[in-house]
């Protein structure tokens, strides 16, 4: 069954009940959020937005790439929660490189999701987090808040509350803080078009490519060109200024493939204790452009990030 809703002033959205929410700007998908996948135990199922597109038409994100089939568009995944991995693939063990282990968990989406279409459109939903065991660990609720920012660029809030339910103190970390270097992915993480790999990462008074991997900062841009058209793009992730360990350290990639990630447990593990929440928000944008563009993008971003949270 699918859901129609009315036009905001750019965006509509329908939604696919029991499966995804998609938006569009007239003709154009934005993005297709699917909330319940059908994926192997091994890529840590898990709500995704892909495909992820500018209000051009361009596509700006990548899905089951084969060198990392658990990479999808952008996700909210965690490869280190204790010793369980919600992220997919192998987990890092130091002194072992990567391992296969019956630890590859998933985010259930439960209950009704949410859909609504104003100023903006808003998908808010429940989640479940169930190791591979069975166990159920967290509770999650979570809304993203879509809207245009510019006549080539709009903007996504991503707000997340986890809240512990083991009954006994989880401990958040990354594979850097399992032993190894520069690697402290995980949190919100996007994998870019093949057409990227080689692109410009741009935050805060810098710009280049993989040497920016582990620096600090508000925001972070990758602009990246498309085969098949004489176009660029320029995707941008924020890290609120309330969220904890602000700015971030970020995982960021350009010379093998295209990803960003402000990473909230780079290279400090976080203990949540049991009934404690895990809170953070974060801000997307997508702007036909350029370097040039993305100090500008930021501040339409953080703008809708403050207005949504």
């Amino acid at each position: 069954m699918t859901e129609a809703f009315p036009a905001s002033q750019a965006f509509q959205a329908s939604h696919d009940i029991g499966r995804s929410v998609t938006v569009r700007d007239g003709e154009i998908e934005l993005f297709r959020y699917t909330y319940a996948p059908d994926h192997p135990q091994l890529e840590s199922p898990r709500p995704y937005l892909h495909p992820l597109r500018t209000r051009g038409g361009d596509l700006v994100s990548l899905y089951r790439p084969h060198d990392h089939v658990w990479h999808k568009g952008i996700s909210w995944a965690l490869p280190v929660i204790d010793d369980e991995n919600f992220w997919g693939g192998w987990s890092y063990v130091h002194g072992q490189g990567y391992v296969s282990l019956p630890n590859n968990g998933e985010q259930r989406a439960v209950g009704e999701v949410a859909v609504t279409v104003g100023e903006a459109v808003t998908i808010a939903h429940e989640l479940q987090w169930i190791t591979q065991a069975g166990e159920h660990w967290f509770d999650e609720r979570r809304v993203l808040t879509a809207a245009p920012v510019s006549e080539t660029a709009w903007a996504l809030s991503f707000e997340t509350r986890m809240t512990n339910v083991r009954g006994s103190a989880v401990s958040f970390g990354s594979p850097t803080t399992r032993g190894r270097e520069n690697a402290g992915y995980g949190g919100l993480f996007w994998r870019g078009p093949r057409s990227f790999t080689g692109g410009t990462l741009v935050a805060p008074g810098v710009q280049g490519r993989d040497e920016l991997r582990g620096q600090r900062h508000e925001w972070m841009g990758f602009v990246g060109r498309h085969d098949g058209v004489d176009r660029s793009s320029l995707l941008l992730m924020l890290d609120d200024d309330r969220n904890p360990h602000h700015p971030p350290q970020w995982f960021a990639r350009s010379d093998e493939f295209a990803a960003l990630n402000p990473a909230p447990f780079f290279s400090e593990e976080t203990v949540v204790a049991a009934g404690d929440t895990l809170h953070h928000r974060y801000g997307v944008g997508v702007a036909d452009g350029t370097v040039d563009d993305a100090a500008g993008l930021a501040d339409a971003v953080r703008d809708l990030v403050r207005s949504a949270g």
